[in-house]
């Protein structure tokens, strides 16, 4: 519990600014295209010529902290087209993080830096589903519960507030990787949404090392 308080201590202080991060930034280094910033929409047709036009092998989301669902299934299914890489450095959240699991393979960083993926769910996933749904398809399916409206027909707000309420960027699975004096420590933990920014208050999920699960390939 006291590393993930030290954990949390970095992610509270990203979290205490994500109301003035600024709209998705982009930059090309060589063949890795940085992301950075919301999935906000306003760098979509920026990033598909860059990742489709530009000899892009990897695209590094670098602290992302969400942004809207359909944005993030546009930057998905370009990166899956093309068959780039991914990479997480730092934060990557919501959006971003629907995003980063498309990549070919998807990695964390290497640094210092503390690398946690926060992904939206419905429900508190099951031990099977753990193993399961962060792959191809059922990742779609994943970030299909938060693109397709609800069920029941709604008009007016009522129906977009319904809309928006599914999308929940502190209620889902969080996987962290935090360097050590003996190498990085791999965790992932249920968060139910009330604790907030808090993310000390999250569940442990036994036997959920993110490298076995796949959701980022072993580095």
């Amino acid at each position: 519990m006291e590393r993930l308080r030290k954990m949390c201590l970095v992610l509270a202080v990203v979290g205490a600014t994500c109301t003035t991060v600024q709209a998705a930034d982009l930059s090309l280094q060589g063949n890795r295209l940085i992301v950075s910033g919301m999935l906000d929409g306003s760098m979509v047709q920026a990033f598909l010529e860059l990742v489709r036009r530009a000899n892009v092998q990897t695209v590094v989301f670098e602290d992302s902290l969400g942004g809207s669902a359909e944005v993030a299934g546009l930057y998905a299914a370009a990166i899956r087209d093309t068959g780039v890489n991914t990479e997480v450095i730092g934060q990557c959240h919501a959006a971003c993080a629907y995003a980063f699991l498309a990549g070919k393979a998807h990695r964390f960083g290497e640094g210092e830096q503390v690398n946690a993926l926060l992904i939206p769910v419905g429900t508190r996933p099951k031990p099977s589903e753990l193993a399961s749904r962060w792959r191809g398809k059922e990742a779609q399916k994943t970030l299909a519960e938060f693109v397709l409206p609800p069920e029941a027909p709604q008009d007016g707000d009522l129906a977009d507030a319904a809309l928006k309420e599914r999308w929940r960027p502190e209620h889902g699975v969080l996987f962290l990787a935090q360097p050590t004096l003996f190498g990085r420590i791999y965790n992932t933990y249920y968060c139910d949404g009330t604790q907030g920014r808090d993310f000390t208050r999250c569940e442990l999920l036994p036997d959920a090392d993110p490298r076995k699960l796949g959701v980022i390939s072993d580095d």
